[in-house]
């Protein structure tokens, strides 16, 4: 059982659209930067103001792991990705959808969205090769 996210206002665009099937990133208003997590300020130029982008989805593998929890919900051993989005900004997520093939550093992965009720989680599968 995964626990849903609490909405806040600087974070609740990002949620909504997840419901939505739309990966979106925050982006200052005053100076373009974009950033992931979202954030009440921009750390470049100290802006308040912000709207978003929505992300292609698609990105490289820069680091990961395979969690193994000891306990439930969490038990079910999972693929841990810190994923560089086109965008230029860093997410953490999950790799989904890999049975056979080895995560690596490198990867190109696309998000994909998995529905939990009430929520969705983006996650992370690889590309299939051309």
């Amino acid at each position: 059982m995964v626990s849903a996210p609490v909405d806040s206002f600087d974070d609740g665009f990002f949620w909504a659209g997840a419901r939505r099937g739309e990966l979106l990133i925050q982006r200052c208003s005053a100076c373009g930067r974009v950033r992931h997590p979202p954030a009440p300020m921009c750390a470049a130029c100290h802006s308040t103001a912000w709207d978003q982008l929505r992300a292609d989805g698609r990105g490289i593998v820069y680091s990961w792991i395979v969690s193994r929890h000891p306990t439930s919900p969490d038990a079910e051993p999972r693929t841990v990705i810190l994923v560089d989005l086109d965008e230029g900004v860093r997410i953490v997520s999950n790799l989904v959808d890999h049975d056979g093939i080895e995560p690596a550093t490198g990867m190109v992965v696309e998000v994909t969205f998995v529905d939990h009720g009430e929520f969705s989680l983006p996650q992370f599968r690889p590309v299939a090769a051309p």
